[in-house]
């Protein structure tokens, strides 16, 4: 195992969640307060906000979120590449969940709560735009919160840091052509090009960047980069967090004028939320994988990268889209729903480890 593998391992099985993370569900239902009333007090500052574009992407927004992207891809270390071969049914299953099972498993999900079930609660032409949300959110792997539940359950490091380098790899090729194609079956049209600059900005570009910072940083050591990274850390929850505040600020006037919509959205994702982390967890089991390879394996399962979502929704669709909404109904939820997938594997480890 090389020294850099090394020092990846030791910070991705660091500290526990931090304030931030763990209330991240209160942070983000003080942001839907604060940008539903400053968008009710304050249209105009927000209209100008929403006019800051260059070639289809809102400036100020893109800045957040490389903001809130790139602290988090700095933790990942492609070097731990090669380390896939040593659990490579854990891999396996955690590759089948996260681009065979999950983003297809959540438009169906999507056509029949969004358009069969709950149509008729719904806004009708905003069906699309909430369908077209929950397959962003589906189909982008989680990158920076999986370190934490894998370090809530004890899960192998080792493995968590080469199952987050490959999804991340694989999301560079395939997060646009997968959106495209489950929008199109789903009806919903999409820019090629505009996708295409999204990946680019959003994956490509922060990938780049991250790994060069976490070169320059690991030059200095490992106490060096640990500080580093406490430091620019809560740059991340930060930028997202004034990025629901700007994107609620424009989508105050639907959610006073249907405050359900929120709990509908909810629905499908909880739903996929718990099924493909039982999926994985029992598969695990099935192939013989130990329990802290299962743990991280079901959990990166079911878990987003709701950041890259997010940015991908307003891109393509727009503040006030259903999209982004949808998107954001992700990051509201993922923290609680997720401590209690941790609480589950956790309590039956017993009756994983039983021959």
């Amino acid at each position: 195992m090389s020294a850099q593998c090394e020092v990846a391992i030791k910070h991705s099985a660091g500290a526990p969640m931090s304030i931030f993370e763990r209330y991240l569900t209160v942070w983000v239902f003080l942001c839907i307060v604060a940008g539903i009333s400053l968008g009710q007090i304050l249209p105009g500052v927000f209209q100008a906000i929403g006019r800051m574009e260059y070639a289809q992407v809102n400036l100020p927004v893109g800045l957040l979120i490389w903001v809130m992207i790139i602290p988090m891809l700095v933790k990942v270390d492609f070097g731990a590449l090669h380390e896939v071969r040593q659990h490579i049914r854990g891999i396996g299953v955690t590759l089948f969940i996260n681009w065979l099972v999950k983003p297809f498993s959540m438009a169906f999900l999507g056509w029949l709560f969004i358009r069969q079930i709950f149509a008729p609660y719904l806004p009708t032409d905003q069906l699309d735009s909430y369908i077209a949300g929950l397959i962003l959110l589906a189909a982008a792997p989680c990158t920076a919160m999986v370190f934490v539940w894998s370090r809530l359950t004890n899960g192998d490091p080792l493995f968590t840091l080469s199952q987050v380098a490959l999804n991340d790899t694989i999301m560079i090729f395939a997060f646009a052509p997968l959106v495209a194609f489950l929008l199109g079956i789903s009806a919903i049209s999409v820019p090629w090009d505009t996708l295409f600059a999204s990946v680019v900005l959003y994956i490509v570009i922060p990938v780049i960047l991250a790994q060069f910072l976490r070169r320059a940083l690991l030059k200095g050591g490992q106490g060096a980069f640990d500080a580093a990274m406490e430091k620019i850390g809560p740059w991340s929850i930060s930028a997202l967090l004034a990025t629901l505040v700007l994107l609620f600020a424009f989508q105050g006037r639907a959610i006073i004028e249907q405050p359900l919509v929120i709990a509908l959205i909810a629905v499908p994702i909880l739903i996929q939320v718990f099924f493909n982390s039982a999926l994985a967890y029992w598969l695990n089991r099935k192939v013989g994988e130990k329990h802290s390879v299962a743990c991280p394996s079901a959990l990166i399962g079911a878990s987003n990268f709701f950041e890259l979502a997010v940015a991908a929704a307003i891109s393509l669709f727009g503040f006030e889209s259903g999209a982004a909404l949808a998107t954001v109904v992700g990051v509201l939820i993922e923290v609680p729903v997720m401590l209690l997938v941790v609480k589950v594997v956790n309590s039956s480890k017993a009756w994983y480890e039983q021959p």
